[in-house]
C-alpha cells in the first residue's frame, strides 16, 4: 500500500488513497481538487524514500469534501484571591479531504 507524509498549515499527515483527513482550512470550495507538494517522506510498499527535506516529484492529490468547525474547547484562566477570572470558547476551522491519489514520483 502506498502512502505519504506530506505537510500543509504547518502540521504533517499521513496520506493513504482513499484515506479522509482533516486538515487545517484550505481556501478552495467543497468539491475541488487540491495538490500537496510538500511531500517529506513516501512508499510506494516496497520502498521507502525520505527527501531533504522535500521529494522531488512527490505530491498527494486530495478532493476536499466540506469545512467545518471542531469541537467546542473552553479555556478558562483563573488567579485565586485576585477576582480574577475569564472563560473563552474556541472552535478551530478545518478543511475535510479524501486522499484521492498518492505519487511517490
Amino acid at each position: 500500500m502506498a502512502y505519504a507524509i506530506f505537510k500543509t498549515g504547518g502540521k504533517q499527515f499521513r496520506a493513504e488513497k482513499g484515506v479522509t483527513l482533516r486538515v487545517p482550512t484550505l481556501t478552495a470550495e467543497a468539491g475541488a481538487t487540491v495538490e500537496f507538494k510538500d511531500v517529506l517522506l513516501a512508499s510506494d510498499g516496497t520502498a521507502v524514500r525520505a527527501g531533504t527535506p522535500m521529494l522531488k516529484g512527490a505530491k498527494v492529490t486530495a478532493e476536499i469534501v466540506k469545512h467545518g468547525l471542531g469541537d467546542k474547547i473552553v479555556v478558562f484562566k483563573f488567579r485565586r484571591r485576585k477576582n480574577y477570572a475569564r472563560k473563552q470558547g474556541h472552535r478551530q476551522a478545518f478543511t475535510e479531504v479524501r486522499i484521492s491519489d498518492v505519487s511517490v514520483g
